[in-house]
């Protein structure tokens, strides 16, 4: 392997990565940092302050997005949009999302520092609640600034009763003002994003960082099955209405349905599930859970979600229940720009490096800006493909290896005159 021409400084970037990650600390290693949450602002405003100091000009919009800005020659010219988020799964790791936003400013910061002005603009974006987890719908910030925001999501509410409309007027935006944050996309060069892989592929490969070529497509739905309430010890077994069985009996399909085609990437998950009324000694009424479902071939994913929906069907009215399905995210899979790729591919090479080519099953703020620009990814190798867990972990060896092509590729595309 070559010599890394070090144009980052990885040691100032390990360090911003690791004071980030004492807001919203839970243990020794994880973070807990929900959307719009006290938490969330203290980072946002860290992280602002970072910003500050590298010399962007730096808001927050009404949406919770922060966004720092750089001037190029052409300062009426396309930006070239980079970042990623900084909220995090309630019980998740330092590196998924942060890394995007730290080791893009470090990107900038090493550019400041050189003495360079960039052709075109470059803008940093530290999305708004990308992960999803605290109002069951993700990637906010960035459908917001693209006006793509759906009917309800104002009301919908996190399991405290609080609306994402209150949680935002407490984080400081004002939900009227929406419109005047959105993003013009026809100055929006292209979109970049630094990411941790958040599996096993490249530590399989013993490569420490890969180049992404597309993104899965994500099916998220909540369902509900509902039964009849009785005590569990007198209510014969061959008379129960029990959602609980009925739901067990539907998950376990999903499951066998995603492994249907032998090595197909197709993933399903039911990862949250409420039982009521939730008592050792009554037959569960009502049974609420999640379903992710998520392929790469659309096609594949859709035929699952048939197959998912008449066993549904079946299963209820063996059990006497009814159901409802709500459709949280629906998305086809997205793929990189293969001009971006090529100059991944190059730079890796001045490098001393042959990345792997790979797809990311988990969806990012990449696949909402892939409607609007051409896109690329990079992947950095997680230990034990270990993610939204506080063991999360990227070494700060590899970390520099990937903020290194990001500055690479930003620089060929933004500093080129």
């Amino acid at each position: 392997m070559k010599a890394l021409s070090k144009a980052i400084n990885a040691v100032r970037l390990n360090n911003n990565l690791q004071n980030l990650a004492q807001i919203g600390k839970i243990g020794s290693t994880g973070v807990s940092r929900l959307a719009h949450s006290p938490e969330d602002k203290q980072a946002v405003l860290h992280v602002k302050k970072h910003m500050d100091t590298i010399g962007l000009q730096t808001k927050i919009d009404h949406f919770g997005n922060l966004i720092g800005r750089m001037d190029g020659v052409a300062n009426d010219a396309p930006a070239l949009v980079i970042g990623s988020h900084i909220d995090s799964q309630p019980y998740g790791g330092k590196y998924d999302g942060a890394l995007g936003v730290i080791g893009a400013l470090e990107v900038l910061e090493s550019i400041h520092e050189q003495g360079i002005t960039p052709d075109i603009p470059i803008i940093v974006i530290a999305f708004a609640d990308e992960e999803g987890s605290r109002f069951n719908k993700g990637l906010f910030g960035v459908r917001g600034i693209l006006d793509k925001l759906e009917e309800g999501e104002l009301e919908r509410q996190d399991k405290t009763g609080m609306t994402r409309r209150q949680a935002l007027i407490e984080f400081g935006c004002d939900p009227s003002k929406f419109e005047e944050c959105l993003i013009d996309t026809s100055k929006i060069v292209a979109f970049l994003e630094l990411h941790i892989e958040q599996g096993p592929v490249l530590e399989a490969k013993e490569e420490p960082i890969g180049i992404v070529t597309g993104i899965s497509g994500p099916l998220w739905m909540t369902v509900e099955m509902e039964g009849l309430a009785g005590h569990a010890g007198s209510v014969p077994m061959a008379m129960r209405q029990d959602a609980l069985v009925g739901a067990a009996k539907v998950i376990v399909k999903l499951n066998e349905l995603a492994q249907e085609v032998n090595g197909a990437p197709t993933v399903s998950t039911v990862g949250s599930l409420q039982v009521f009324p939730d008592s050792r000694n009554i037959i569960p009424e009502k049974v609420t859970f999640t379903v992710d479902l998520r392929d790469i071939d659309e096609s594949r994913r859709d035929k699952i979600e048939q197959a998912f929906r008449q066993d549904l069907d079946n299963i209820a009215a063996e059990h006497g229940l009814t159901y409802t399905i709500h459709e949280d995210t629906r998305n086809g899979p997205r793929f990189c720009n293969e001009n971006i790729m090529q100059i991944m591919r190059e730079e890796s090479a001045e490098m001393g490096l042959t990345p792997p080519e790979l797809m990311s099953g988990p969806f990012h703020d990449s696949l909402e800006m892939s409607y609007v620009c051409d896109y690329g990814m990079i992947f950095v190798r997680s230990k034990d493909g270990i993610s939204h867990n506080p063991k999360e972990y990227s070494s700060p060896e590899d970390i520099a290896l990937g903020t290194e092509l990001l500055y690479k590729t930003v620089c060929r595309i933004a500093c080129q005159k």
